[in-house]
């Protein structure tokens, strides 16, 4: 291939990573939204001036594009989270669900989901051995989820992975880890999909 060959399928496939992205920030906006909305407009409070469906829409929920690349892979996570949280809140009566309590119940959900693992599978296996070969493995995702956070520390969501391997080589290099394996932790701890690790670290 020809040096303007490579530098075609460079910008390719940059383009092609931040369509992506764009994508997972759209869709984790459009759950996040959809749960907010959901919740006001079957509470008292929508029918008040402060708290009604038209605030809930035009609401700025103050996450970064980071925050919402990581959960983008777990939205049903954070809706479900946030739903619970903004439903027991407003019944209480403790507390109105006016846009700064809003603000605050998101991105505390958002950062409860992005920094817990993804749950273990419900179906437990009968067989013992089985079983405790799937426990290793939860541990060992549950752990790797950690380190793809630091990784994510280092280089950001925002980087394609090519970008993302520069950054992190001298890091990898340091701790004594494969690039690869490092880049398998990163993608891991964004879409909290555990396909990302496999043929690396699991």
């Amino acid at each position: 291939m020809t040096g303007v060959g490579v530098l075609a399928a460079f910008l390719r496939s940059r383009r092609e990573a931040q369509a992506y992205r764009l994508l997972g920030v759209a869709r984790a906006l459009t759950a996040i939204h959809g749960a907010v909305t959901a919740v006001i407009t079957d509470t008292e409070t929508s029918r008040t001036r402060d708290t009604g469906p038209a605030t809930a829409a035009a609401l700025d929920y103050g996450l970064s594009q980071r925050a919402l690349i990581a959960v983008s892979g777990r939205t049903d996570d954070v809706a479900e989270l946030l739903t619970r949280r903004l439903v027991t809140l407003a019944h209480s009566g403790l507390q109105a669900l006016d846009p700064a309590t809003v603000r605050a119940v998101v991105r505390q959900a958002v950062r409860d989901v992005r920094t817990a693992p993804p749950p273990p599978p419900a179906d437990l296996p009968a067989d013992p051995a089985l079983a405790a070969l799937r426990a290793v493995v939860d541990e060992l995702a549950a752990n790797t989820h950690a380190i793809g956070e630091l990784m994510l520390e280092v280089a950001p969501a925002y980087l394609s992975d090519t970008d993302a391997a520069d950054v992190l080589a001298l890091l990898c290099e340091e701790i004594g880890e494969p690039l690869e394996h490092g880049l398998a932790t990163r993608r891991y701890a964004m879409s909290g999909d555990r396909r990302a690790l496999h043929g690396t670290v699991l």
